[in-house]
């Protein structure tokens, strides 16, 4: 059997398109760490969403969530006979979806987050079939939440949070048959906890905050506090035939840990919903030099298809399709493409429904360089 070879490296980028199943982009991926030797891999994906309503009034809203890269960049150090170390820079969380004028009901609303994450990992291979693995995670997060048109009494609202930089850890232990080239996964990510200094802006209609404030300026409020989720995955493959391996996976995520409660601002500007997100898959080795995989990805939100305007699906089913080829003995080149069918929803502000949301998706790709020294 072969073990990692048919693990396959093939980047497919997550949807990370503003949907109810969370603002995730990259997975937090930790799968550099059972490489063999020592690997260092440079990706870039993209994803290109459509995401399209129509408002409470009637109107049709234009695609409202724009296209968006990630760049990622890991190394694997073997330090030890049975120690080895891993860095994983990533762009784990985001979200970019603006409502334009056609919609009265909700035009300059807008959400816009970008984040970078650091995690550092340790393997310990206690015996040949297992191993605990953990580290240190680093995400610095930054955005802004405006809300517009007339779903909201606070039409003209605009948020800004200033950089913050929050700490959290991983944790896992891995089980492996070498000779089948299996291996079971178990990892957690930590909570992480940032605290924006944040400028609110107020419209006239702010009169109805029962204290002062001066309108059309921005103004310094205080401090935004928010917790990034935490997650476990349980990541299983197995050899089934020569050359041949399925491979799955299990996540849950605790979106609903995530809150954005300005200082002044009376209510929460991003609901989220939990989710649990299975992977399905097969890989095949069809020569020395290339290999290929292909699988299917179901997110399953635990609550109903009612979710903020600035979250406008619920869940998704996505296909993916991807191939590796070892151009040299040290250099392998990785691609693969994946189609997103996003759930429907219902968007709503203040229990009153203010949009549909029907028959959306995404079509993402990425391109992955891996050295091997």
């Amino acid at each position: 059997m072969i073990r990692s070879a048919l693990a396959l490296t093939a980047l497919t980028v997550s949807t990370g398109v503003a949907q109810a199943g969370g603002i995730d982009r990259s997975g937090t991926p930790i799968d550099i760490i059972f490489e063999e030797g020592n690997y260092a891999t440079l990706s870039y994906g993209y994803a290109d969403p459509s995401l399209t309503g129509v408002d409470q009034e009637g109107a049709n809203v234009r695609n409202i969530a724009a296209g968006f890269g990630l760049v990622g960049v890991a190394l694997k150090l073997d330090i030890a006979e049975n120690v080895s170390l891993a860095f994983i820079l990533d762009e784990p969380y985001g979200v970019d979806v603006e409502y334009g004028p056609e919609s009265a009901v909700l035009g300059g609303t807008l959400a816009d987050a970008e984040s970078y994450g650091i995690t550092t990992l340790v393997r310990y291979q206690a015996t040949d079939r297992i191993s605990v693995y953990g580290g240190p995670r680093f995400v610095r997060a930054k955005g802004q939440i405006n809300l517009g048109g007339s779903a909201y009494v606070l039409n003209g609202y605009e948020s800004n949070f200033a950089s913050d930089t929050g700490t959290g850890y991983v944790i896992g232990a891995a089980y492996e048959i070498p000779d089948i080239a299996f291996r079971a996964a178990l990892t957690y990510h930590s909570e992480i906890d940032l605290s924006f200094d944040t400028t609110e802006t107020f419209p006239a209609s702010a009169a109805s905050i029962p204290f002062p404030l001066p309108t059309g300026v921005p103004v310094p409020t205080g401090t935004t506090n928010t917790t990034l989720p935490q997650s476990i995955k349980l990541a299983v493959q197995s050899g089934i035939a020569t050359d041949t391996l399925v491979f799955g996976s299990v996540r849950w995520v605790d979106h609903d840990v995530f809150m954005v409660i300005p200082p002044v601002f009376p209510e929460n500007l991003a609901s989220l919903d939990s989710s649990i997100t299975y992977e399905l898959g097969i890989g095949r080795r069809f020569s020395e030099r290339f290999s290929a995989r292909a699988s299917v990805i179901y997110e399953d939100v635990l609550a109903d298809d009612l979710v903020s305007p600035l979250t406008p699906t619920s869940g998704f089913t996505a296909l993916s399709i991807g191939g590796q080829y070892q151009l040299t003995e040290a250099l392998d080149i990785s691609g693969g493409i994946r189609y997103t069918w996003l759930g429907d929803a219902t968007a709503e502000v203040s229990d009153s429904v203010v949009g549909e949301f029907r028959n959306n998706d995404v079509v993402s790709f990425g391109l992955k360089l891996g050295v091997r020294f």
